[in-house]
Protein backbone atom coordinates (compact mmCIF):
# COMPACT_ATOMS: atom_id res chain seq x y z
CA UNK A 1 0.00 0.00 0.00
CA UNK A 2 2.70 2.47 -1.00
CA UNK A 3 1.26 5.46 -2.85
CA UNK A 4 2.91 5.93 -6.24
CA UNK A 5 2.29 9.45 -7.61
CA UNK A 6 3.32 10.53 -11.10
CA UNK A 7 3.86 14.22 -11.92
CA UNK A 8 4.55 16.27 -15.04
CA UNK A 9 7.55 18.60 -15.09
CA UNK A 10 5.40 21.42 -13.63
CA UNK A 11 4.46 19.05 -10.75
CA UNK A 12 0.84 18.65 -11.73
CA UNK A 13 -0.22 15.14 -10.81
CA UNK A 14 -0.92 12.87 -13.75
CA UNK A 15 -2.13 9.94 -11.67
CA UNK A 16 -1.53 8.00 -8.48
CA UNK A 17 -2.04 4.36 -7.56
CA UNK A 18 -1.26 2.13 -4.59
CA UNK A 19 0.97 -0.92 -4.66
CA UNK A 20 -0.53 -4.33 -4.03
CA UNK A 21 0.56 -6.71 -1.26
CA UNK A 22 3.63 -7.74 -3.28
CA UNK A 23 4.57 -4.13 -3.98
CA UNK A 24 3.50 -4.17 -7.62
CA UNK A 25 1.73 -1.31 -9.34
CA UNK A 26 0.78 -0.15 -12.83
CA UNK A 27 0.28 3.42 -14.01
CA UNK A 28 -0.83 4.16 -17.58
CA UNK A 29 1.15 7.14 -18.91
CA UNK A 30 1.73 8.12 -22.52
CA UNK A 31 5.07 7.11 -24.03
CA UNK A 32 7.96 9.59 -24.20
CA UNK A 33 6.66 11.81 -21.42
CA UNK A 34 9.16 13.20 -18.89
CA UNK A 35 7.82 12.50 -15.42
CA UNK A 36 8.74 12.50 -11.73
CA UNK A 37 7.53 9.58 -9.64
CA UNK A 38 7.15 9.75 -5.84
CA UNK A 39 6.79 6.66 -3.67
CA UNK A 40 5.38 7.37 -0.22
CA UNK A 41 3.13 5.96 2.46
CA UNK A 42 -0.39 7.30 2.83
CA UNK A 43 -1.00 9.04 6.17
CA UNK A 44 -4.03 6.84 6.92
CA UNK A 45 -2.08 3.56 6.98
CA UNK A 46 -1.21 2.02 10.32
CA UNK A 47 2.43 1.75 9.20
CA UNK A 48 2.59 5.22 7.61
CA UNK A 49 5.50 6.23 9.81
CA UNK A 50 7.57 3.11 9.10
CA UNK A 51 9.02 4.23 5.74
CA UNK A 52 10.69 7.29 4.22
CA UNK A 53 9.57 8.49 0.77
CA UNK A 54 11.55 8.07 -2.43
CA UNK A 55 11.65 9.93 -5.75
CA UNK A 56 12.66 9.22 -9.32
CA UNK A 57 12.91 12.52 -11.19
CA UNK A 58 13.09 13.24 -14.90
CA UNK A 59 12.47 9.76 -16.22
CA UNK A 60 11.09 9.30 -19.72
CA UNK A 61 8.21 6.87 -20.05
CA UNK A 62 8.03 4.07 -22.58
CA UNK A 63 5.81 1.06 -23.18
CA UNK A 64 7.61 -0.97 -20.55
CA UNK A 65 9.24 1.46 -18.14
CA UNK A 66 9.82 -0.44 -14.92
CA UNK A 67 10.54 1.58 -11.77
CA UNK A 68 11.46 -0.35 -8.67
CA UNK A 69 12.27 1.31 -5.36
CA UNK A 70 13.35 0.12 -1.98
CA UNK A 71 12.11 2.58 0.63
CA UNK A 72 14.33 3.48 3.56
CA UNK A 73 12.87 2.20 6.84
CA UNK A 74 12.30 5.04 9.33
CA UNK A 75 15.04 5.20 11.94
CA UNK A 76 17.59 3.35 9.80
CA UNK A 77 20.60 4.68 7.92
CA UNK A 78 21.66 3.24 4.59
CA UNK A 79 24.03 6.11 3.82
CA UNK A 80 23.94 9.62 2.45
CA UNK A 81 22.30 8.73 -0.89
CA UNK A 82 19.30 7.06 0.80
CA UNK A 83 18.86 9.98 3.19
CA UNK A 84 19.05 12.47 0.30
CA UNK A 85 16.47 10.42 -1.62
CA UNK A 86 14.11 10.62 1.37
CA UNK A 87 14.63 14.39 1.63
CA UNK A 88 13.76 14.70 -2.06
CA UNK A 89 10.53 12.83 -1.38
CA UNK A 90 9.60 15.43 1.23
CA UNK A 91 10.63 18.29 -1.10
CA UNK A 92 8.18 17.03 -3.74
CA UNK A 93 5.48 16.55 -1.07
CA UNK A 94 5.99 20.16 0.07
CA UNK A 95 5.97 21.44 -3.52
CA UNK A 96 2.69 19.70 -4.42
CA UNK A 97 1.00 20.88 -1.23
CA UNK A 98 0.34 17.71 0.72
CA UNK A 99 -2.21 18.45 3.46
CA UNK A 100 -2.25 18.61 7.24
CA UNK A 101 -2.70 14.87 7.65
CA UNK A 102 0.48 14.22 5.67
CA UNK A 103 2.38 16.89 7.58
CA UNK A 104 1.89 15.15 10.92
CA UNK A 105 3.48 11.89 9.74
CA UNK A 106 6.13 13.76 7.75
CA UNK A 107 7.38 15.59 10.85
CA UNK A 108 7.75 12.39 12.83
CA UNK A 109 9.52 10.57 9.96
CA UNK A 110 11.77 13.53 9.09
CA UNK A 111 12.87 13.86 12.70
CA UNK A 112 14.36 10.35 12.50
CA UNK A 113 16.58 11.03 9.44
CA UNK A 114 20.29 11.43 10.07
CA UNK A 115 22.01 13.72 7.58
CA UNK A 116 25.80 13.51 7.11
CA UNK A 117 26.52 17.19 6.43
CA UNK A 118 25.38 20.71 7.29
CA UNK A 119 23.73 21.43 3.93
CA UNK A 120 21.48 18.37 4.20
CA UNK A 121 20.82 19.07 7.88
CA UNK A 122 19.74 22.58 6.91
CA UNK A 123 17.38 21.25 4.23
CA UNK A 124 15.96 18.74 6.70
CA UNK A 125 15.31 21.54 9.20
CA UNK A 126 13.58 23.68 6.56
CA UNK A 127 11.33 20.75 5.70
CA UNK A 128 10.58 20.13 9.38
CA UNK A 129 9.70 23.81 9.74
CA UNK A 130 7.50 23.69 6.63
CA UNK A 131 5.51 20.65 7.75
CA UNK A 132 5.28 21.94 11.34
CA UNK A 133 3.73 25.28 10.35
CA UNK A 134 -0.01 25.57 10.82
CA UNK A 135 -1.83 26.03 7.49
CA UNK A 136 -2.63 29.58 6.49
Amino acid sequence: MIKVSVYRSDLTEIDHVFTDEEGRYVVAIGADERVTVRFDTHHSLTNAEDWQPSVIANTITSDGTSLDRCLLPTGQDFGAASSMDALNGYVIAAAVGEGEEYAATAVRRLAMLKQPDLVLQSLQQKLLDHFSEPPT
